[in-house]
């Protein structure tokens, strides 16, 4: 007999109600229950970060996370950057500096990214560099990686950042980018 719950959960501004398994991760419940495969599953222990996903305006791994602790939260995935049909400012970026080679990481960086800037509007390149320091890319030597986000944070300064906005209804703000929480939901 599985142990299993029915949750609701927002995701990139659309509700699903789903029953989940209390062990399945967040990660394989975006990706395998609802189709969100724009999550990439890398060491699934937390440490790479491919598999970062905002959960209530703060970035989380959702390796780490179970399903059923997402349970009324608001999730933003990758596939919510864009806006129709048209990348972002930050994914605009990474593509012009060359910010991804294979791009297994990047939906992690991305959403790292997403939430530094919401946060630091005008980030120094030292202060780019800390926040992306907890997600690992095997690829880029990580150089384009920090010309994107200064060039997304750059482009129209504020404006740009707007354009990236938490969806409407989230419950909570950038608090930190810490893209680690625990299992109460509160940074690390």
């Amino acid at each position: 007999m599985k142990d299993t719950h029915t949750i609701e959960i927002t995701v990139n501004g659309r509700v699903h109600e789903i029953e989940v398994e209390s062990r399945r991760t967040l990660a394989d419940v975006l990706r395998h229950d609802l189709a969100y495969t724009g999550t990439h599953l890398g060491c699934e222990h937390g440490i790479c970060g491919a598999c970062t996903v905002m959960l209530d305006g703060l970035p989380a791994r959702s390796c780490l996370l179970f399903g059923v602790q997402a349970d009324g939260c608001e999730v933003e995935t990758v596939e919510g950057l864009e806006s129709d049909g048209q990348l972002n400012p930050l994914q605009e970026a990474f593509s012009a500096h060359h910010g991804l080679q294979c791009g297994f990481c990047t939906p992690g960086f991305l959403m790292l990214a997403t939430a530094f800037l919401r946060e630091v509007s005008n980030p120094t390149d030292e202060e780019i560099r800390e926040a992306m320091s907890s997600n690992l890319c095997r690829c880029t030597g990580y150089q384009g990686i920090i010309d994107a986000v200064r060039a997304a944070a750059g482009r129209n300064g504020a404006a740009a950042v707007e354009e990236m906005a938490a969806p409407e209804g989230s419950r909570s703000g950038v608090g930190s980018v810490s893209p680690l929480r625990d299992a109460g939901g509160h940074g690390q």
